[in-house]
């Protein structure tokens, strides 16, 4: 399964010219048969790029998104203990990724928030076990809230400053693999770029100091296992969180010595 990461991995890939929508409409709808299903998952998350309008289609066509939360939630029972096999890991991925393609397109954005459906995910952002099984389903989850987060929208930030989402991405920025890192830290980025996602992290002591000292644990990490996109990330959350007012002086000096680190 090919991951689709929020922020920029090079150019894109054009749709195809000639896509067979007969075909892509029956691998929709054996999503629909159980034991059809893997294979269509599989095939339709080959075709997120070729096919601009597979959201729209996923949506609205009977039963298929419940199909998709039901391999979501089937895998539940194998998080604790742990004891998710790397084929199932795939397969509830390839779900995970056609659900990112619902939470990326303009039409159908809002309708998944309004469905609660990033909800379904956050078990899995939940787990703390580092084999490949997790980290891939760590990995693919992120990458369905940086779908959301990717386009500027105080809706999203709203809706997930509602949850439990940044304790989430934190323990995640402090403890996970390096692309999960800079995943997460990109999601806090985009959440503190946001005003009410800045007010609320300033809002009360506590919640400034949790993502202040985590990301100052993620720099003392960086002095061991250097990376410079994830020190980029570091370094906007910093440049951002100075420009409030109550803690301006801590981070403007911190982000200018990072920044300037990152130079050298």
């Amino acid at each position: 399964m090919a991951l689709n990461l929020p922020f920029p991995q090079g150019q894109a890939e054009a749709p195809a010219a000639n896509v067979d929508f007969d075909h892509v409409h029956r691998l929709v709808l054996d999503l629909s048969n159980p034991e059809m299903r893997e294979e269509a998952m599989h095939e339709l998350s080959k075709k997120r790029e070729d096919v601009p309008e597979l959201a729209p289609i996923l949506w609205y066509s009977f039963g298929t998104i419940a199909c998709l939360l039901q391999e979501i939630v089937a895998v539940y029972p194998l998080l604790s203990p742990p004891r998710l096999k790397p084929a199932q890991s795939t397969r509830v991925c390839n779900a995970l990724a056609l659900l990112q393609c619902v939470a990326s397109h303009r039409d159908t954005r809002t309708l998944f928030l309004n469905a609660h459906i990033p909800l379904f995910l956050y078990p899995f952002l939940n787990t703390v076990t580092k084999t490949r099984p997790f980290e891939l389903l760590r990995l693919t989850s992120l990458g369905v809230i940086g779908a959301l987060v990717k386009i500027d929208d105080s809706e999203v930030i709203n809706f997930l400053l509602s949850t439990e989402l940044i304790p989430l991405c934190l323990r995640i920025m402090e403890t996970g693999s390096e692309l999960s890192k800079t995943v997460a830290t990109f999601i806090v980025q985009k959440i503190l770029l946001d005003d009410l996602g800045l007010s609320y992290v300033c809002a009360t002591a506590p919640r400034f100091y949790a993502v202040s000292s985590v990301l100052s644990t993620m720099v003392q990490q960086l002095v061991v296992s250097p990376s410079l996109r994830l020190l980029k990330h570091i370094i906007r959350c910093y440049l951002r969180l100075a420009d409030n007012s109550k803690y301006a002086e801590i981070h403007r000096f911190t982000a200018l010595f990072l920044s300037v680190l990152r130079l050298t």
